[in-house]
């Protein structure tokens, strides 16, 4: 009304194909596919208004580590590369865990053969003294003999394997797999036993 007629001139009309798009139908498909419930989510956490405080501000840090650890616990038990903690993560990492879970190995056992030779400590004879002595050194010299070698083998598959990568850190990774018993290694072994490594 108050503009001048040069701009309207200027202006280009509305042609009839945008003036349908404008009103839509609301039964008609609306040209994009519906997100998915974890984006729309991830949107309306971006769009969610900053903390008005510090205690609002802890309690939305609290939440975001509580929801990380959960999935990272998550992972731990389905093997989940994504949400893996750091040290886990990785094909390196994976390929000694399955490695390691392919094999029996001497040191997995050493929690409960621990607690016979301590049960044979404390009989009252000598002679089970003396066994449960012996016991402690063979067993020792088992785990040490069981762990250099597997160390080795690793070493030269991982080598063989991943040219170029980063092997720091993988045998006492290994080796502290290998001291746990099987159900209670996390993440937990992907693979059986006798199973070549993947």
């Amino acid at each position: 009304m108050f503009r001048s007629r040069s701009k309207e001139a200027d202006a280009p009309a509305a042609t009839p194909a945008q003036e349908e798009r404008s009103v839509r139908d609301p039964q008609a498909p609306k040209g994009r596919p519906t997100p998915k419930r974890s984006e729309a989510e991830a949107q309306r956490r971006a769009a969610r208004k900053p903390p008005a405080d510090r205690k609002e501000a802890a309690r939305r840090a609290r939440e975001q580590r509580r929801e990380a650890l959960a999935r990272q616990r998550e992972a731990l038990l389905t093997g989940d590369e994504r949400h893996l903690p750091a040290r886990d993560r990785g094909r390196v990492r994976r390929y000694v865990r399955d490695f390691v879970d392919a094999k029996f190995h001497v040191a997995e056992f050493f929690l409960p053969i621990a607690v016979a030779i301590l049960v044979l400590s404390m009989l009252p004879w000598l002679a089970a003294r003396n066994l449960a002595l012996l016991l402690w050194l063979v067993v020792i010299i088992m785990i040490v003999l069981d762990s250099v070698l597997m160390t080795r083998r690793l070493r030269r598959e991982l080598r063989d394997r991943f040219p170029g990568e980063n092997l720091r850190g993988t045998s006492s990774y290994a080796l502290m797999r290998s001291l746990q018993m099987r159900r209670m290694r996390l993440p937990r072994p992907q693979i059986k036993r006798g199973e070549s490594p993947r």
